[in-house]
């Protein structure tokens, strides 16, 4: 398949604004929901925005694969794969708090794995657009980003973050407890891709969670790369 990085890269962003459009326009709307946990909620647009994601993506790579939380599509045999999280923050979007984001990666197969190549996160509530390529600079709304150069632990600002297993929960609370007398600042905001988009440009010095899964972290894990942060 002929690869064009450029027109991968609006081929994204216009899928995270169509789908960040859409959760817009459902912020004040009931919400419906498909499934509940204590500490997890999915709601319908979860699958709605995905479906329009997929869409966008495959209408203009029709050859490529799509991995995302809500399940699978195009041609799993693609040596390219779009990574979607349609909604990373559902459970603060359900109520009613502004702080979600869309987020796509994408990757393509090189020998036995896949190697993240672009990455777009967007907060649609902030109307902020975070934009990543393997090999050039990190952007915020076309603007050079770069990652907090803050060395003191004392002086950082370091969010964390839960996932929904007893496992992570036992391995992050002996860090928690260990970071909050040592930082400036502990938070904790709901949104794994953007808190990493928040430390790739400078507005968090660390972001930790075990127990994400590959949807959540793929596209901002290049963004803070290109920022020049370590992830």
């Amino acid at each position: 398949m002929k690869f064009e990085k450029t027109r991968a890269l609006d081929c994204a962003v216009d899928a995270t604004r169509r789908a960040g459009g859409l959760m817009r326009q459902n912020r004040s709307r009931r919400k419906i929901i498909n499934q509940e946990s204590q500490h997890d909620i999915k709601l319908e647009l979860d699958v709605r925005c995905q479906k329009l994601i997929e869409r966008t993506l495959l209408a203009a790579f029709p050859d490529s694969a799509i991995l995302g939380e809500e399940g699978v599509a195009g041609n799993s045999a693609s040596a390219l794969r779009w990574v979607v999280d349609p909604i990373d923050g559902t459970v603060n979007f359900a109520y009613g708090v502004p702080h979600a984001c869309v987020s796509i990666a994408l990757q393509r197969q090189a020998e036995a794995e896949f190697q993240t190549i672009l990455g777009v996160v967007y907060d649609p509530f902030c109307d902020e657009l975070w934009t990543a390529t393997a090999g050039a600079p990190a952007r915020l709304n076309g603007r050079i980003i770069r990652a907090s150069r803050r060395s003191a632990l004392e002086e950082s600002i370091v969010a964390i973050g839960f996932s929904k297993t007893e496992k992570s929960l036992n391995e992050n609370l002996p860090v928690f407890n260990a970071l909050v007398r040592r930082v400036r600042k502990i938070r904790m905001m709901g949104a794994a891709a953007l808190s990493l988009a928040y430390v790739a440009t400078g507005r968090f010095d660390a972001y930790i969670e075990s127990g994400v899964s590959l949807w959540d972290i793929a596209a901002a894990g290049l963004i803070l790369e290109c920022a020049g942060g370590e992830f």
